[in-house]
């Protein structure tokens, strides 16, 4: 099974990130900036919330509020569901499917539990499961191929 930490090794190691007193604005253009559909929210180096694209087109264009005076405290997710570095993929694909997310940050473990070390995305999970069923069928094909010859 794959580890959530192996696929952190896969990404830049960057947690980008906002404070909840950042504008909309600013999580908005740093999301533009880094082609990312979703920032963390920390507070004092904690995790506070998580607020996504989706969360700005909804509780700013339809609600009419102005991004570039809003915090983001008042349209983050407060209640985040997240995964740590020894979780398996199928877990979060099984959380993210089962709440409705596309992201999910990974907290460290042990006295840091609270500090974020990544953000894996649905894509990520996706990726990594059907690169393993592509190997598991690439062995199989090789088995057989070998069982055959005798």
């Amino acid at each position: 099974m794959i580890k959530v930490a192996q696929l952190l090794a896969r990404k830049d190691g960057c947690v980008w990130q906002v404070a909840p007193e950042d504008s909309i604005h600013r999580a908005m253009t740093l999301m533009a900036e880094r082609g990312i559909g979703a920032v963390v929210v920390l507070q004092e180096g904690m995790l506070a919330g998580i607020v996504s694209e989706r969360d700005c087109a909804r509780q700013v264009i339809v609600t009419g509020r102005c991004a570039r005076t809003t915090p983001v405290r008042e349209i983050m997710t407060r209640q985040v569901f997240y995964t740590s570095p020894d979780e398996d993929v199928e877990h979060c694909l099984a959380t993210m499917s089962r709440h409705h997310i596309r992201h999910l940050p990974v907290l460290a473990q042990g006295e840091d539990r609270k500090r974020v070390v990544g953000v894996i995305t649905m894509g990520d999970v996706v990726k990594a499961i059907l690169d393993q069923q592509r190997d598991r069928i690439e062995h199989l094909e090789r088995y057989i191929s070998w069982e055959e010859s005798f």
